[in-house]
């Protein structure tokens, strides 16, 4: 602080309006305190400070205007001031944080002085506000709290980065892909192209057959100018093995880089491990000549194999994935419903006759065989299918076969009623349709009514009119009984 030199000549003498104006228009807040440290009079020069209440601090002993951690600080203030000797000295500047009305806390820096150097009874505190200062703080202690975090986040990713590429059973090394010289090697390079000291600093290739070299040149500047990932087989010094050697590109502070990762070829016949039974059923359902499916319990097609695709005229199995096997299936909305209510039954179904739909028309024979393959609480259903069109059978197929050939029926036109020989012909059919529906359900009557498109009690009269109840079986009765009329 350096007062004026000649404040006489320089200032004159002011009066008590003009001080006023100078005190308002240099400080933030002023302050007028007595000798009992009361507050008289609040002058401000920030509009900011202007809009806050201030006025509840008017009368009120300053140290209870500020927060508990600030009192011990205005009483050094007030005794600082009441020492001073002369207004002319220096203040000391403290961190005063006032209590607003609203509870808000308002940090201002605080200087204090007497106004009349003879007189002990009033004190002057000049203020600035510290609200920006303080705003500013708190964004670079948060600022300074996220470089922390991304600096630590940065060092444990380092850490596990390092900790793979050195544990790493793969042979890695990062080029420079300005002048392919070796900048990082991890151990496996060394076990594998030799020391990784000796390694590092070296233009690549290094360690491979000279035969070798010209390849992974080529390489590395086809590398260079498309950016894809490429790889070559190479040769190992002293004929030691045969590698496969694949680089990609990256770039890192402005410098493309390149990682290199080597790869003995494996010699089947040192291979004593048997490969692993599900890899190879997996691999057997995949391309095995029947139709493998795999579904919800709803029927949605949750997997399919490449039988099913060609079958079912599909080109990806994308095509098939989610949607319902009902949709290739030849009795739309009754065969599935069959399938999936004997699963729920009995778990398994075998040899189920239908046909099967394809994308653009075509319609085959098929058998399935299908099982409930219980999974956690999800279980789903499997689908074996199989095509039955071009299958010789060495027996006359059985059942019974329609009296009358089409002529034989033209030739009874005008000896007997036409209404007799369509009556005649119509419950021959629907004969064989109830029969054939029945050796399909595996005589579960229930299916074999939703089927043929039957109410049970419909199914049951049309059983005992063809006489296919079995003596002794009430079972029909006991429908009928307990159906509501």
């Amino acid at each position: 602080m350096r007062p004026f030199v000649v404040p006489e000549a320089s200032l004159g003498n002011l009066d008590a309006a003009v001080v006023s104006t100078l005190l308002s228009a240099a400080t933030d807040i002023a302050l007028i305190i007595d000798g009992e440290g009361v507050i008289r009079d609040i002058a401000t020069g920030s509009e900011d400070l202007a809009r806050e209440d201030y006025a509840v601090w008017m009368g009120r002993r300053w140290t209870d205007t500020v927060a508990d951690d600030s009192r011990t600080k205005v009483e050094q203030l007030l005794r600082d001031a009441s020492e001073a000797g002369s207004a002319s000295q220096q203040p000391r500047w403290r961190q005063v944080n006032q209590v607003l009305a609203d509870g808000r806390q308002l940090p201002v820096l605080f200087a204090a002085l007497r106004v009349d150097p003879n007189s002990r009874d009033r004190s002057l505190a000049l203020g600035r506000d510290l609200r920006a200062t303080a705003a500013l703080q708190q964004r670079l202690v948060e600022a300074q709290q996220a470089m922390e975090r991304d600096y630590w986040k940065f060092r444990q990713a380092e850490t596990r980065y390092r900790h793979l590429f050195q544990v790493a059973s793969e042979a890695v090394l990062v080029l420079d892909a300005t002048n392919n010289k070796v900048i990082e090697a991890n151990p496996a390079a060394g076990r594998l192209l030799g020391d990784v000291n000796q390694l590092i600093g070296h233009t690549f290739p290094c360690g491979l057959d000279g035969r070798s070299t010209q390849a992974l040149t080529d390489l590395l500047a086809s590398v260079r100018a498309t950016g894809r990932a490429d790889e070559v087989h190479a040769e190992l010094q002293d004929a030691n093995g045969e590698v496969v050697v694949s680089v990609s590109t990256y770039r890192q502070d402005r410098v493309a880089q390149f990682l290199v990762r080597i790869n003995p070829v494996a010699d089947p016949a040192t291979l004593t491990g048997a490969p692993n039974a599900n890899s190879l059923l997996l691999r057997l359902a995949h391309s095995a000549p029947d139709c493998l499916v795999v579904a919800d319990l709803e029927g949605r097609i949750l997997s399919a194999n490449l039988a099913f695709l060609e079958l079912a005229q599909l080109n990806t199995e994308d095509q098939a994935r989610g949607e319902s096997l009902d949709r290739w299936l030849g009795r739309t909305g009754v065969d599935l419903s069959v399938l999936i209510s004997n699963l729920r039954q009995r778990g398994a179904v075998r040899l189920f006759a239908t046909t099967l739909r394809g994308e653009y028309g075509s319609v085959t024979d098929v058998e399935i065989s299908a099982a409930m393959v219980p999974f956690g609480d999800h279980p789903f259903l499997g689908f074996t299918i199989r095509d039955v069109g071009r299958r010789l059978t060495s027996e006359p197929r059985a059942g019974r076969e329609l009296p009358r050939s089409v002529g034989q029926l033209t030739e009874l036109v005008g000896r007997v009623p036409m209404k007799d020989i369509v009556s005649e012909t119509t419950d021959l059919i629907e004969q064989l349709c109830i029969e054939a529906a029945l050796e399909l359900t595996r005589d579960n009557r229930a299916s074999a009514a939703e089927m043929l498109g039957l109410s049970r009690q419909s199914l049951y009269v049309k059983l005992r009119r063809y006489g296919l109840v079995n003596p002794g079986d009430d079972s029909a009765d006991k429908e009928r009984s307990t159906t509501p009329q």
